[in-house]
């Protein structure tokens, strides 16, 4: 026997896992998606999918972000204002599109499931900040920010407005405040 014989259907049984977590997530939300009900639209057992992953939470996020991946590239134009600008467009637009509404969603399940919320943070808004790191470092080396810049306090300033409208003040988020918000971070972060 292949002893890789079992693979494809490994994946493509992950595949049927993630893509039915997440069209129950975009149907009914986070609270009604079961593991249950995960594994009889994949038509797998529970015990597949609690061999993959340990939780609900865990199987949704990664639903969730399987669908969310390709909506998000990591923007290598050369320019650090352009590369944030478009990273943060990406990110705004996803954030208000129909999918995106359900980290909204996901953050507010997390304040009542600690297991939930280490799963987005991890998973999702950690790689985020991780990718806007990188470009932000990538300025600085090529000299367009200054040297000793605080990378963490820049995202924090840059993004953090984004998910104050989205979370607090509902107001809205299109391409033209992401476009004012990061060209005014810029005039504190440039180089002289």
């Amino acid at each position: 026997m292949n002893g890789k014989r079992g693979r494809p259907r490994n994946v493509e049984a992950q595949k049927s896992i993630l893509s039915a977590s997440y069209k129950l997530l975009l149907e009914s939300g986070f609270q009604a998606v079961t593991v249950d009900k995960i594994a009889e639209r994949a038509q797998v057992s529970k015990a597949t999918i609690y061999k993959w992953w340990p939780n609900k939470a865990a199987v949704v996020m990664d639903g969730f972000l399987h669908a969310a991946t390709a909506r998000l590239p990591v923007p290598d134009t050369g320019k650090a204002l352009n590369d944030i600008l478009i990273h943060a467009t990406n990110l705004a637009g996803f954030l208000i599109s129909r999918e995106g509404t359900i980290i909204t969603e996901l953050l507010g399940e997390g304040q009542f499931d600690s297991g939930l919320a280490e799963a987005y943070r991890a998973r999702f808004f950690s790689p985020r900040r991780l990718e806007a790191r990188g470009l932000l470092e990538k300025g600085v080396q090529r000299g367009e920010l200054r040297p000793h810049l605080d990378i963490g306090i820049c995202i924090d300033l840059i993004y953090g407005p984004i998910f104050y409208r989205l979370l607090v003040t509902g107001e809205p988020i299109d391409d033209s405040y992401v476009r004012h918000l990061v060209e005014s971070a810029f005039e504190g972060i440039r180089s002289t």
